[in-house]
């Protein structure tokens, strides 16, 4: 049975994703910064009919807390097939009608650093600590959870559908995290590995305050596309299939 890491996975499309691997026969791992929420998350599976889930207490922002998940997993599995780096925060502010979005003019450095942390270090610290486990695994898939936000060649494209959305702290994360995956996908390149990054469309969960179109099924079928690929399967590239119906890849 393979096994799954699923960081930020008690809630939204990180659970929706768990549950679909579970459907795939997958022994999974469901992480949680919040210990309590994970168990409840958990628990909830296992009330549907699913036992190969446990969760994991991990905060991605934490070395600590990674590298506690880290061992705590090691423990329980010699190998680890499937890495999903779906933690992520937009750091925005909401209104009851419209999203504020942040500026590159006036929105503080802080407000970078506290996004950058979750979503681009966060992703870091946890593929670093779990690259061991996965390298014994023959057939090794990384997911990171991205966003069609972070294309810099649709947001210069005066056509691009969300052309005028631009708020610069969560787009240019999501940018430097696509850099991130594209790296590391050639460095593993001579290894059984496929790193992809991947746009769940936009999708109404608490993430946007119910402000997304798409459902999270949907959303959560994308990432696990991409994280169950065979051997013949694409690595080092990027899919929004809501922005690309054909072939799911958009440009960088």
């Amino acid at each position: 049975m393979k096994t799954a890491l699923i960081t930020g996975a008690n809630k939204g499309i990180g659970f929706e994703v768990a549950k679909q691997l579970l459907q795939n026969d997958y022994y999974v791992f469901l992480g949680s910064r919040n210990e309590k929420l994970g168990n409840e998350a958990v628990e909830k599976l296992k009330s549907e009919g699913f036992n190969n889930v446990e969760a994991i207490q991990i905060d991605v922002t934490d070395d600590t807390s990674v590298n506690n998940a880290r061992i705590e997993l090691g423990e329980k599995m010699e190998t680890l097939d499937v890495l999903i780096n779906n933690s992520g925060i937009n750091g925005i502010e909401f209104n009851v009608e419209t999203p504020i979005m942040h500026t590159s003019t006036d929105t503080d450095v802080n407000k970078f650093k506290e996004v950058f942390e979750v979503n681009v270090f966060g992703v870091i610290r946890t593929t670093q600590a779990f690259l061991d486990l996965m390298k014994k695994s023959t057939e090794p898939r990384i997911v990171n959870v991205s966003s069609s936000q972070g294309s810099l060649t649709l947001h210069s494209d005066p056509n691009f559908i969300h052309y005028k959305h631009k708020g610069v702290v969560y787009q240019s994360s999501k940018a430097a995290l696509n850099m991130f995956t594209l790296v590391l996908a050639y460095e593993l390149r001579e290894l059984p590995f496929k790193v992809n990054a991947v746009s769940p469309g936009s999708t109404k969960t608490d993430f946007n305050k119910m402000l997304g179109q798409g459902s999270v099924a949907d959303a959560a079928k994308r990432v696990v596309k991409y994280a169950t690929i065979n051997n013949d399967g694409p690595t080092g590239k990027f899919f929004a299939e809501d922005m690309n119906p054909e072939t799911g890849e958009i440009p960088w």
